[in-house]
């Protein structure tokens, strides 16, 4: 069970990953339980500033983690936050929004990259997701420290400007990454001098000094306690996702070889080391309805692993009917086809069956599960959130 603190509690509650921190119950912002536990802070919006005089003393990132446009995200097992501006909508520039949130981004980042290093100068960000009780729709689960960027990227890929479009309207929004610094429980004495003005006091946790110091980051990483996903986390969890594997799963089912090549293509957006270098031949397949390499080591010098691909378009759990999910039979036919060096690549509207799922995972056998929650958050991540812009992205596809 998670740690759940109640309402009347927060204003002297330490701060625990991953514990909820109950809003309260009078149907109003009051309800807000963030402006409780960090007294000063907005009860709106996703960035959040407590400012003393000119001086951001620290930011909250807010994030419903539900909005499929602009999908934030955490990564528990790189410690890697993924969360976007505020400029959602045409109309401005990007770093002229209201709340300034893109601005902030920006000044930060390049803080963090700057040769006379302004780590100093840069709060510590608390980050905050969605997460209703029984007690209150305004209960929120904290997910950690974050500072600006991560190690595993360059100063040219943690903050990009990437480019949407909403009714024909183009305009520019953030993508930023966070590192989650390893520091379990935020104690009250540090929140208490944070506020005072003072973000590296005694009091302030080894993790936080550390990156202020030096710009190492000690990041808090996870290990999965279990490798296989029950069918509930195979099935897509919000009515976009859905939509999207419905439309995908009703475009294809009558003609399930040409799935094979859109199945291809999804694991190619899933990864930019992805080459597909071939669509097998409907009748000589041999169990692989695509084969291509895997990239490795720099660009200049790379080595491959091959890998062979099978797709199965079946039908996905949907209101009012069963998943017709990939079973044992299926996924054995694709084991026998891989040889030593290779690895295999299941695609499939549907969900894995547990049996077949759990197999392949005690027998340690090299099979990537792609499955129909998969191949819509894919397609989301690439701007394909709506059913409109995934028939158009099939079409445009397939007629090429």
């Amino acid at each position: 069970m998670i740690k759940t603190h109640a309402f009347n509690t927060l204003n002297t509650s330490d701060l625990i990953i991953d514990a909820v921190y109950e809003g309260g119950s009078q149907g109003n912002m009051a309800d807000e339980p963030i402006h409780k536990i960090l007294p000063g802070i907005s009860n709106q919006s996703g960035f959040r500033v407590k400012k003393i005089g000119k001086m951001r003393a620290l930011v909250v990132l807010y994030s419903s983690l539900g909005d499929t446009d602009w999908p934030d995200a955490i990564d528990s097992t790189l410690g890697m936050l993924t969360y976007f501006g505020d400029n959602k909508k045409p109309g401005q520039v990007i770093h002229k929004t209201s709340k300034g949130g893109n601005k902030l981004l920006a000044e930060y980042f390049e803080n963090i990259h700057n040769a006379l290093s302004k780590r100093n100068d840069i709060p510590p960000f608390f980050i905050f997701t969605k997460h209703p009780t029984v007690s209150s729709k305004r209960s929120v689960q904290f997910r950690g420290v974050a500072v600006p960027g991560h190690p595993s990227l360059s100063s040219t890929q943690d903050l990009v400007a990437i480019w949407k479009s909403t009714d024909g309207s183009r305009f520019q929004n953030y993508k930023s990454i966070f590192s989650i610094l390893n520091i379990p429980v935020v104690n009250r004495q540090w929140i208490d001098d944070i506020l005072a003005g003072n973000h590296s006091s005694d009091n302030a946790p080894s993790a936080w000094k550390t990156w202020i110091k030096k710009g190492s980051y000690q990041i808090l990483t996870s290990e999965p306690t279990t490798n296989i996903r029950s069918i509930k986390d195979q099935t897509p969890d919000n009515k976009t996702k859905l939509d999207i594997i419905e439309v995908i799963y009703n475009h294809f089912k009558s003609d399930p070889f040409l799935f094979e090549d859109f199945a291809a293509k999804i694991f190619e957006m899933h990864d930019e080391k992805v080459i597909i270098d071939e669509i097998t031949r409907n009748s000589v397949d041999g169990g692989r309805d695509a084969i291509g390499r895997y990239r490795f080591g720099i660009k200049v010098d790379p080595i491959y692993v091959d890998f062979s691909l099978e797709a199965k378009c079946y039908r996905p759990k949907l209101s009012g009917n069963s998943a017709n999910s990939v079973g044992v039979k299926e996924v054995a036919r694709l084991v026998s086809r891989i040889r030593m060096r290779q690895f295999g690549v299941l695609v499939t509207t549907s969900v894995i069956g547990e049996q077949a799922y759990k197999e392949v995972r005690e027998d340690g056998h090299p099979i990537i599960f792609i499955c129909g929650k998969d191949i819509a958050e894919i397609l989301i991540s690439h701007g394909y959130a709506s059913i409109t812009s995934v028939k158009l992205f099939i079409n445009n596809y397939l007629s090429k």
